[in-house]
């Protein structure tokens, strides 16, 4: 395929940035997203010329560094995979591709298309932990009794790779869905009843500090989430807090 892409280029953080355009020919349907970009890159390094900086890690869905907004959608026209994952056979020979990168006040670019997400490590740093006893009286988790719904309910929450697509692809650029899965891996399991009130006071509280907005209700978060992160955490997330609120000294 032949295809022209038209990518943000932005220097620094203080660089007002613009969109360049980009030819790439030969590409194979069966590269990935970022394949494609690697020979963009190579293009460019051949020629003299800087090469775009973009975020990646694992290559395999796991990580949730690889986080672009790719023709007006978090990740790509495909839904339940990263861009990493993204295959070139979702285009047509001479598309014109749109590549930014997430928008957000709290995800500042820093260059072209890498963003600074560390919002979401303090959220996490917050209150996304357990007591845990170390002293070498710690119960095998699996002697304690957890019914399987709620087990299996805590996991899809834990399947959350904090990659920010949620708040790209929200109008307010809202992190809810990202806490709400933080707070629910949690709050559905015994180990996690300890800190219940705090974690959930102090993530939101943070959340509120980053400068994320608040939740739409349109649901444009759960539909590209890359690992389909429901909107019933959002709602298991907002009763904690009310629950912690009313109870609280």
């Amino acid at each position: 395929m032949n295809l022209k892409l038209k990518i943000w280029r932005q220097k620094d953080a203080e660089d007002k940035g613009k969109m360049v355009a980009y030819n790439v020919t030969d590409i194979s349907e069966h590269m990935s997203f970022l394949e494609m970009l690697d020979v963009l890159n190579e293009q460019l390094v051949n020629s003299g010329e800087e090469p775009v900086a973009f975020d990646h890690d694992c290559r395999e869905g796991i990580c949730g560094m690889c986080s672009l907004y790719i023709n007006g959608e978090a990740h790509g026209p495909d839904r339940g995979v990263t861009t990493c994952q993204l295959h070139m056979r979702m285009f047509n020979d001479g598309d014109t591709i749109f590549i930014e990168p997430f928008r957000a006040k709290a995800f500042p670019v820093i260059k072209d298309l890498v963003v600074d997400r560390s919002a979401f490590d303090r959220i996490q740093q917050s209150g996304g932990y357990i007591s845990v006893n170390t002293s070498g009286n710690t119960q095998d988790a699996n002697a304690i009794p957890i019914p399987k719904a709620d087990a299996d309910e805590a996991m899809d929450a834990a399947t959350c790779i904090g990659c920010g697509a949620c708040v790209a692809t929200c109008k307010n650029s809202s992190a809810m869905l990202f806490v709400g899965a933080k707070v629910s891996q949690y709050a559905l399991l015994p180990q996690g009843k300890v800190e219940a009130k705090d974690r959930v006071m102090n993530m939101v509280n943070q959340m509120d500090k980053e400068g994320f907005g608040n939740c739409t209700n349109t649901g444009a978060c759960e539909v590209e989430c890359p690992k389909g992160i429901s909107l019933t955490n959002i709602a298991r997330m907002n009763r904690e807090y009310f629950s912690a609120s009313v109870t609280e000294d």
